[in-house]
């Protein structure tokens, strides 16, 4: 094996160790997790059986479920949450976004909302998970390739960003970023199902 080889192949394990090292914490910290409510208590069960039996959860080939990330997005006083306009949902929403074969999911949550709300001022108020939630997909075109429906197994973190820092749209997944008071967040979102059972609760849990 030549020297380029072998150092391809040590980085290509190094990633695959740290991939698998991240993966174990995550289960241990959805294992430790303590469910907010009864939705919380099922979901948990479902994700956790779901990582240990699918060795291809984090990703989309996975066309039945996969993990997702999500953040609720809040400013420094918690008097405001940054929406985004999602347009296959037409619907303001949370943003996060598909693991895509990464385990870090608190990472994956902070570049998604960097991405879809053009902000780089943005941080973890804790590193623990603030949520988790199984999620319906409904079928629906992406990129003009159909997309069956499925389920988004999703772990949400709780991140603070700066409300005055400039926001832009991310064209390919939305039409809109605005910060919202809690209650107009409830008020503009067109998905009964989310307000009634995960904003609602998100708001309960930051607690105003």
């Amino acid at each position: 094996m030549t020297t380029g080889l072998k150092s391809l192949f040590g980085s290509v394990l190094l990633l695959s160790e740290r991939g698998n090292r991240m993966k174990e914490n995550l289960i241990r910290q959805i294992e430790n997790y303590p469910p907010f409510n009864e939705q919380e208590e099922k979901d948990k069960a479902l994700i956790l059986g779901w990582i240990r039996n699918n060795e291809n959860a984090f990703s989309r080939e996975n066309t039945v479920a996969h993990i997702t990330a999500s953040a609720w997005v809040v400013n420094k006083d918690r008097s405001k949450v940054l929406m985004v306009y999602h347009n296959i949902y037409n619907s303001w929403s949370w943003l996060g976004g598909h693991a895509d074969g990464e385990t870090d999911l608190l990472s994956v949550a902070i570049r998604e909302v960097k991405e879809e709300a053009g902000i780089s001022n943005v941080r973890p108020v804790s590193e623990e998970i603030f949520s988790l939630e199984s999620l319906t997909v409904d079928g629906h075109v992406k990129k003009g390739n159909y997309v069956s429906s499925h389920l988004h197994l999703n772990i949400t973190y709780l991140l603070e960003a700066d409300s005055e820092e400039q926001v832009s749209v991310k064209a390919d997944e939305n039409s809109g970023v605005i910060w919202f008071s809690p209650e107009d967040a409830l008020e503009k979102s067109t998905e009964p199902w989310f307000v009634e059972h995960i904003y609602s609760k998100l708001i309960k849990k930051m607690g105003v």
